[in-house]
Parts: structure tokens; sequence; C-alpha cells
């Protein structure tokens, strides 16, 4: 099992922590208040702890579940606090009318934080496909990832199996940006065609 650090204390890092902890992982959450992150982790049990926001996460993976705005400026303040981290973008960055990404062409959300991160951290886009409310324990859902270094993505797609999950690798982190779109298709398909947030994006085998 991994050591996970999930900075975030919203719907997406609650639902995640709590599929790692069933999955039997050493789980850290670190917020910006403290007495709610302690709160979170009391809540999760398993062994779950409190860090300190700012100060080096103790997993080897940390999930960033912040809101997209606020990656870049968190990577950026953590700085070398996160050398040598798999570092997991799971932020959606688009427009808050979901008419299209607030990233410009060419480029990508997670390519952004990469770009912010230590050289010897690594950058996997994962989980941006999937809603967090329908993460519940027990669901074997499809979750999309991408990033360029092997070792890393390994280490995610391990992860996600651990969760009870399917992992499914899109390529290289270039491919971040459509992974990005995919998530504003869904939520666009939220509000159209589906009409509403129960559902997921899955991928069916057909030979």
């Amino acid at each position: 099992m991994s050591s996970i650090s999930i900075i975030g204390l919203g719907n997406m890092a609650r639902a995640l922590a709590t599929r790692a902890v069933e999955g039997g992982h050493a789980v850290e959450v670190i917020g910006r208040d403290p007495a709610k992150t302690k709160d979170l982790a009391a809540t999760l049990g398993g062994g779950a702890t409190a860090g300190t926001f700012g100060t080096a996460p103790a997993g080897d993976i940390v999930i960033l579940a912040v809101p997209n705005a606020s990656a870049v400026p968190v990577v950026t303040q953590y700085g070398n606090a996160l050398a040598g981290k798999v570092i997991i973008d799971v932020t959606n960055p688009m427009k808050a009318d979901a008419t299209g990404l607030t990233t410009p062409d060419g480029t990508s959300a997670a390519q952004e934080i990469a770009n912010a991160a230590p050289a010897s951290a690594h950058v996997v886009k994962a989980f941006n496909t999937v809603f967090g409310h329908v993460l519940t324990p027990g669901r074997p859902l499809d979750v999309l990832f991408a990033g360029d270094d092997a070792r890393a993505k390994a280490s995610v797609s391990a992860f996600i199996e651990s969760l009870g999950l399917r992992p499914l690798d899109a390529g290289g982190l270039e491919m971040a940006h459509w992974l990005e779109g995919t998530g504003l298709l869904m939520v666009s398909l939220a509000n159209h065609g589906v009409g509403d947030f129960n559902f997921a994006l899955g991928v069916s085998n057909l030979s």
C-alpha cells in the first residue's frame, strides 16, 4: 500500500480519502483550516492523520484536490517540499459558466502544475473525469489518467486499482488537455442531455 497526502478538504478530497482509507493506505489530509483538517481525519478513521498546510507532505503520492485557480499557487508555495513526489492533479480548469476551459489552447492545468513543481516531482492527471459524489465505495468506475513518467504512472495506476476502480492510461501529459476537456463535456452533459450529475464516464471493450 502507498502513503497518500491529500491537499484539500472539499468533496473530492473527502471522497478520495474515504476510498484510500478503505483501500488500506496511510492517509494524510491537509487543509488551511487546522480544526477542519483534524475533524476530517477523525471522521475518516483508519489511522488517517491531519497534516500541516505548507509543510512537507508525508505521502509519496500527493493529491491536489483544490480549486483549479489555487493549484499552481499551492504548488509554488510548497516548492521543494514536493521534490520527488508523485502529484495527482484532479482539477478541471473550466469557466464559471462551463462554456470552455480557462487554460490556453495547447496546454493544460496539469502541465502548468508540472511547470511550477520541482523537476524531480512528476505530475499525473487523474480523477478529473469522475464526479466526487459518485466515488461511493463499492462502485467499480473507470478512471482515465495521463502523465509523462512511467514509474509515476505505474504508482498512480496501482493506487487507482487499489480503490476498486479501473485505471485507463490515456497517454502522455499532453493528453491532460483533452481529459480536462472531457471534464467540461461531462458538466455540459449533466446540464443538458443527462439532466443531472449522477452518472459516470466509462469505456466498454466490445471485442
